[in-house]
């Protein structure tokens, strides 16, 4: 009595589990078809630090995201999140596949120091609809939906998505709101030095502060600006089609 008892829990567990994992896919697939062209309102990381926020008591705090289209967004700010986080982009379909093999040999000998390879459409899909962790169950998941960003999506509209939900400091989320929280003024009047200090900080926008820029992160901004001159500046956007 007992094992059967014990045996139909197991069955209901599965039954709604497989129900649950096919709910939560289906809405990641529509999300992906909506989002091609329409604006995303909110994004999971910017959900999650939300909550995270009041469960701490924190309820001053506001995840703020101004939407604005490619056109409305500094060329140099598309090129500097290319320069310093994913050369390649243009060219690969969501993963590249060299900087796993080199990321996976440094992680080898550097246990304290983890890097990471993930490309801006694995980053963009992370934000959009996952929650933050290193689990292999994401990692599985980021690799199923960033095939489908990539399926459906162009790399405009990816880097476009992408550029609206990073998250560039407390609170702070989008190049527009970026713009105008660090720089006073719209994300379409950056510079090349403005973009590449916004970029500067990605890694770890929490520890790094665009307004009050430690010296690493001067240093890496000073990196991304020879690195836009080296892929060509605005020449190299035009030849992918990524920005006007």
């Amino acid at each position: 009595m007992i094992k059967k008892v014990g045996r139909d829990i197991w069955q209901t567990a599965r039954f709604w589990l497989k129900r649950i994992i096919v709910v939560v896919l289906g809405v990641w697939m529509s999300g992906i078809v909506l989002f091609s062209f329409l604006p995303v309102p909110y994004s999971a990381v910017m959900f999650e630090r939300q909550i995270g926020a009041w469960f701490s008591g924190n309820f001053r705090y506001v995840a703020h995201q101004d939407w604005v289209a490619m056109d409305e967004i500094s060329p140099y700010m598309a090129l500097a999140v290319i320069a310093g986080e994913d050369q390649q982009f243009p060219q690969h379909w969501g993963f590249d596949f060299d900087a796993i093999s080199s990321a996976f040999q440094y992680n080898g000998s550097h246990q304290r120091r983890i890097r990471g390879a993930s490309t801006l459409s694995q980053q963009m899909t992370k934000n959009l609809f996952l929650w933050e962790g290193r689990s292999w169950v994401r990692k599985g998941f980021e690799a199923i939906l960033t095939a489908g960003v990539e399926l459906v999506w162009t790399k405009r509209r990816i880097l476009t998505v992408y550029l609206n939900i990073a998250e560039f400091g407390p609170g702070v989320f989008g190049v527009e709101e970026a713009a105008q929280r660090y720089f006073n003024k719209p994300a379409k009047r950056l510079t090349a030095s403005e973009a590449a200090r916004l970029a500067a900080v990605l890694p770890n926008p929490i520890l790094f502060n665009a307004q009050s820029p430690s010296a690493y992160t001067l240093k890496r901004q000073r990196w991304i600006e020879r690195q836009m001159t080296q892929l060509g500046g605005k020449s190299f956007l035009h030849k992918y089609r990524i920005s006007p």
